[in-house]
């Protein structure tokens, strides 16, 4: 396993461990407000392929970027995520 894929997967380990009260020293920090038009369009795709990317609803990501609906908690963490590291998710996602 390459080093981003361990490090994804040691961060999935303890999001985990801390959901499950495991580890008290780790803070999540979710952001309140993701633009997620403009993540999209820094990396160059349409709403479709976009949501097929990353696994989102196609209609979900048109009520957000419509500002019709936020997304939730988790959502915006994998948002974060993916704004900051899309190759790395891509290649976690990859079947």
């Amino acid at each position: 396993m390459s080093k981003s894929g361990q490090s994804i997967l040691r961060g999935a380990r303890q999001a985990l461990e801390y959901a499950r009260g495991a580890r008290e020293d780790f803070v999540a920090h979710v952001p309140e407000d993701v633009d997620v038009a403009a993540i999209r369009k820094r990396l160059g795709l349409s709403q479709s392929e976009f949501a097929a990317r990353f696994g989102f609803k196609l209609d979900a990501v048109q009520n957000w970027e419509q500002g019709r609906r936020r997304p939730e908690g988790a959502a915006r963490a994998f948002l974060r995520v993916i704004e900051r590291e899309p190759a790395a998710v891509q290649r976690a996602l990859a079947g």
